[in-house]
């Protein structure tokens, strides 16, 4: 597994801020349709559950769009991918199909209602860090624009910015020829239910896109 570490400053101004993270070898295919039946699922459970008055009530959305502000960030302009995914259910647009190894780290946001990225771990040098970023960075967003990532807290390695809460780059993402993957819970409110979460997302990496049990790792980053 990578190693990863929290930046001093990042943790300082997020003390709940901990990472949940799941790394396997994987078959990335197109599409499961029992994969689908369970996002659907949980669409309807969100359905009846949030509404876009409650949204921002939601303890892990806000926990996330506090430290944005407390880092200089505007939260309704660089929104969590977790508040963006739950805004697109509510407003009846749905989601997107990518690929398994995405719909799973969808799934796993909607589930946990944290933001979560999913990553090529052979496009990731090791050690990697999640700082703030730095007056000047960006990127070129998957499906975006460049992002102004100054001041957002972001993935790193040696090589520079890859991911954030809000939008991950084009270098690190997860295409069908991906066979390492690394999959991150962000949580900004601790490690409650975080352990039973990592062993969600290794249940559906196994299901879904054929990851061997044995070689699933899972750590858990203070």
């Amino acid at each position: 597994m990578i190693t990863i570490s929290i930046d001093q400053q990042l943790k300082e101004t997020a003390p709940n801020l901990v990472l949940g993270v799941v790394s396997a070898p994987v078959e990335v295919t197109k599409n499961s349709p029992p994969l689908w039946v369970e996002i659907n699922k949980r669409i309807k459970e969100i359905e009846s559950e949030i509404t876009m008055a409650s949204l921002y009530n939601v303890p892990q959305i806000k926990a996330l769009r506090d430290a944005y502000k407390a880092l200089g960030k505007d939260p309704g302009r660089y929104r969590g991918s977790q508040e963006a995914l739950v805004r697109r259910i509510l407003q009846g647009k749905g989601l997107y199909k990518i690929n398994t190894i995405v719909d799973i780290n969808n799934l796993v946001s909607l589930e946990t209602l944290h933001s979560v990225g999913a990553y090529n771990v052979d496009n990731i040098k090791s050690p990697m860090i999640f700082r703030v970023g730095k007056p000047g960075e960006s990127y070129k967003g998957i499906g975006k624009e460049v992002i102004n990532i100054a001041e957002l807290p972001l993935f790193a390695d040696d090589a520079g910015p890859f991911g954030s809460p809000t939008s991950d780059s084009e270098r690190a993402m997860i295409t069908m020829d991906a066979k390492n993957i690394m999959i991150v819970i962000i949580s900004f409110t601790g490690q409650d239910h975080l352990r039973g979460q990592l062993q969600r997302t290794a249940n559906l990496l196994c299901d879904y896109a054929g990851a061997p049990r044995d070689k699933i790792e899972t750590a858990i980053v203070e």
